[in-house]
């Protein structure tokens, strides 16, 4: 059976397989990552691999390579079970009893301040750049 070719050369039917496939995504995430990985080992820079994949992907992103639809079912289980993840590092804090004394809420202070300083400054950064491409024809 003939299936039309679009534009990069794929068939049209392989392309909606694999936007429907979160199994392969999440795995094209993990190789995003191992990349990153290989990265940061080979050139030494001083980044978590993590950071260097998602700017990776951010830059083929950018520059059209893969479209965010070939990527979305897999984030968004990923997202979705976010809390899976942080539960090892619960069971740690539970190790530790003088987390909830003053210790703690110090600590608990200092984290709800720097997440609201992130939010604030990645606000006025949306903002800044959302009214200068207005001004901008």
């Amino acid at each position: 059976m003939d299936y039309p070719l679009d534009w990069r050369g794929t068939t049209v039917a392989v392309r909606r397989r694999w936007r429907q496939s979160r199994l392969g995504q999440l795995a094209a995430i993990g190789l995003v990552w191992l990349l990153g990985e290989l990265v940061v080992r080979s050139t030494g820079l001083p980044l978590p691999g993590g950071l260097v994949g998602m700017a990776l992907l951010l830059a083929l992103l950018a520059a059209g390579v893969v479209q965010v639809a070939s990527w979305r079912r897999g984030a968004s289980w990923l997202i979705a079970e976010m809390l899976l993840f942080f539960v090892p590092a619960v069971l740690a804090v539970l190790d530790h009893p003088e987390l909830f004394g003053w210790l703690g809420l110090k600590l608990l202070a200092v984290i709800a301040g720097g997440t609201l300083v992130v939010m604030a400054a990645t606000a006025l950064a949306v903002e800044f750049m959302l009214r200068r491409s207005a001004v901008q024809p």
